[in-house]
């Protein structure tokens, strides 16, 4: 099942399977601009991570000495949201914790994702609540990923600011202390497969709010994400499509003692209390 929102500009569909963003198609053009999940490659189109973003040692983690079992990038996107409001341009979405999310995360809380249009942008907003009594710790994080038809050499990346771009390497999926910088000249990174001969690139800092792709030098779209204190940004070999990942957390580190409290990245929301933070997508 799919919802639509629509406005003069943009169509938007979304799937209520992970409430997962599936289309935003330029009226203008007709012009896709998601992946469209081709298994090929990856059968994905925008999961949303949650309550957990990368991967946990050995999938495990421990809380009150209790050690519980995630996959990567935790359950909402394996997940059915019920479609709780629906106007023209904008939807909102919602997940409950139940018995089956209890048993692998002791938490009682609520997860709202609205989508929203203004003009050729779509706000994806992510709400947490904590409706159990003692602090919820989770991380939630974005996958988008973007259809790039041409030659993967034809795009680029525009950071908003001037900076130095650290990032992390994986190892075995988790976080390493092994960094290296990616090259740019003006903000721009020119995109090339060997980028990611390695997985995907983990920035646990950036300067910039936005991050722009390029086609053939003319902005395709970009991807704004304030207050989103950790990035990732991944393809697979030969993939057509590119992933800019806003996210509040990321993989274990590979120092890691496994309790979900002292997890690197980690967030807390106190009982009672709601955590809520925005990205946009806009077409240029």
């Amino acid at each position: 099942m799919t919802t639509t929102i629509s406005n003069s500009i943009l169509s938007v569909e979304i799937k209520h399977a992970g409430a997962e963003l599936c289309s935003i198609i330029k009226r203008q053009n007709n012009r896709e601009y998601m992946w469209q999940a081709d298994p090929e490659f990856w059968g994905k189109h925008s999961p949303i991570l949650f309550p957990i973003v990368g991967t946990l040692k050995n999938n495990t983690y421990s809380y009150n000495e209790t050690e519980y079992t995630l996959s990567r990038h935790g359950f909402a996107r394996d997940l059915t949201f019920e479609l709780t409001n629906k106007n023209d341009d904008s939807a909102t979405f919602s997940l409950l914790s139940n018995e089956t999310t209890l048993k692998v995360y002791p938490f009682a809380f609520e997860l709202q994702i609205k989508y929203s249009l203004d003009n050729a942008s779509l706000k994806i907003e992510y709400t947490v609540i904590n409706n159990s009594d003692t602090n919820l710790p989770f991380a939630i994080g974005a996958h988008p990923a973007f259809s790039l038809p041409l030659d993967f050499d034809s795009y680029t990346l525009e950071f908003e600011k001037e900076e130095k771009l650290t990032y992390h390497l994986l190892a075995d999926n988790l976080l390493s202390n092994v960094t290296e910088v990616l090259e740019s000249t003006d903000k721009k990174v020119a995109l090339k497969y060997s980028l990611f001969e390695r997985d995907a690139l983990i920035f646990k800092t950036l300067k910039s709010n936005s991050i722009t792709i390029s086609e053939d030098d003319k902005p395709l779209l970009a991807v704004h994400y304030d207050n989103f204190p950790h990035m990732g940004i991944w393809t697979m070999q030969k993939a057509p499509f590119l992933c800019i990942e806003p996210w509040y957390g990321y993989s274990d580190t590979t120092e890691t003692t496994g309790k979900i409290v002292d997890k690197e990245g980690i967030q807390t929301i106190v009982a009672a209390d709601t955590f809520t933070t925005a990205y946009s997508i806009e077409i240029l």
